[in-house]
C-alpha cells in the first residue's frame, strides 16, 4: 500500500531575516523532523560565523588569529576556503577583509577595546589556511566579516540536512537567498530594486540556488534606492554600477558570493560566472534588465 505524503511550510526568524522551509514527498512526522534539523543547521552557522556573537569562530579569529593560529569548525573553514578562492578568481573584488569599511559606515559594530582598523591586504595575502582546520592572519589589523557569503552557506547546510532525512523535494529561502532541490519547479518573484513593492520578473527554479542583492531602500524616501551595502575594495565605497543583481548557481554559498562581485563589476563578471556554472540577471539604474544567455529561458519579465 502506498504511503500518503504531505507538503508543509514553516518559517523562523534566523540570520537577521525570516527563513522559510517548504518540503514535500514524505509523511508529516518525517517532514517535521527534517525541518527541525534544517533549522538547527542554520542556527549553528549563525553561532559559528556571526560578526556580532563574541564566541563565534569569526569573533575569535578577529581577536586572536593575528597573534597565533586558531582551530575552527569545519564549516567555518569551508566558507573561508571558498571566500579566498572567490577573492583570487575575482581579482580581489570579493573581499571578506572589508569589515573595517562596514564598521566605518555603521553597518557593523566596533569591536570591544579595538579601534577601527584600516582595510589592508587581500584574503590571499592576509589569511593563511593551515592544515587541521587552523587559520592565521598575517596581521593583528586584519578583521573579517562573512556576511557576504555565510547566509548562502547556511541555506546549503539546511538543504543537506533535509536530504539526510530522505526528503526528496523542497526549498529553503533565507530572505531571498534560496535553494530548491528535487525535480519540482518553483516560481520565484524578483523585486524591482527601484520599487520593491512590485516584481520585475518571475524565475523558474529547479534543483539550483538563487541569491540576490540590491541597493538599499530608503524607507522615508522611496523615490530613489539608497546606497549599496556591497563595498568595492578598490574604492572603499559602496558599489554603484548597477541597482540590483540575482545570481543562480549550483550552491547558494557560491551564488551569494557572486552577487557581490557582479554588483561591483557588472557584465565584466561573465567569465567568472561561467567558471562557476552560474548565470545572472542585472538591473541597471534606468530599469534595463540584462540576463546571461544561459538563463533567459527561465526568466519571465513582468509586463
Amino acid at each position: 500500500m502506498a504511503i500518503a505524503s504531505d507538503r508543509i511550510r514553516r518559517a523562523r526568524p534566523l540570520l537577521g531575516t525570516f527563513v522559510e522551509i517548504e518540503v514535500a514527498g514524505a509523511r508529516r512526522s518525517d517532514l517535521d523532523g527534517a525541518i527541525d534539523a534544517a533549522f538547527d543547521a542554520i542556527a549553528q552557522v549563525h553561532r559559528l560565523m556571526s560578526f556580532h556573537e563574541p564566541d563565534s569562530d569569526v569573533s575569535r579569529l578577529n581577536r586572536e588569529a593575528g597573534i597565533r593560529p586558531l582551530n575552527i569548525h569545519a564549516w567555518t573553514f569551508e566558507v573561508l576556503k571558498t571566500a579566498v578562492e572567490l577573492h583570487r578568481r575575482s581579482g580581489g573584488l570579493f573581499d571578506i577583509t572589508i569589515a573595517p569599511a562596514l564598521q566605518t559606515m555603521g553597518l557593523l559594530p566596533l569591536l570591544k577595546g579595538q579601534p577601527v582598523a584600516a582595510p589592508i591586504g587581500r584574503p590571499t595575502d592576509a589569511i593563511e589556511l593551515l592544515p587541521d582546520q587552523e587559520v592565521r592572519f598575517r596581521s593583528t589589523e586584519v578583521t573579517i566579516d562573512l556576511g557576504g557569503i555565510a547566509k548562502g552557506f547556511a541555506v546549503d547546510r539546511a538543504v543537506a540536512a533535509l536530504r539526510d532525512f530522505g526528503i526528496p523535494a523542497g526549498m529553503v529561502n533565507a530572505g531571498g537567498d534560496l535553494r530548491a532541490f528535487g525535480t519540482e519547479s518553483h516560481a520565484v518573484h524578483v523585486r524591482d530594486p527601484r520599487g520593491p513593492g512590485r516584481s520585475i520578473c518571475r524565475i523558474d527554479v529547479a534543483d539550483e540556488a538563487l541569491a540576490s542583492t540590491a541597493r538599499r531602500v530608503e524607507l522615508f524616501d522611496s523615490s530613489e534606492p539608497g546606497c549599496s551595502v556591497v563595498i568595492d575594495p578598490a574604492t572603499q565605497r559602496p558599489a554603484s554600477l548597477i541597482d540590483g543583481v540575482t545570481v543562480r548557481a549550483p550552491s547558494c554559498m557560491v551564488a551569494d558570493g557572486l552577487t557581490k562581485i557582479v554588483m561591483i563589476s557588472g557584465t565584466d563578471a561573465g567569465k567568472l560566472l561561467e567558471c562557476y556554472q552560474a548565470g545572472a540577471l542585472l538591473i541597471s539604474a534606468d530599469g534595463d534588465v540584462q540576463i546571461t544567455s544561459d538563463w533567459q529561458h527561465a526568466v519571465h519579465l513582468a509586463a
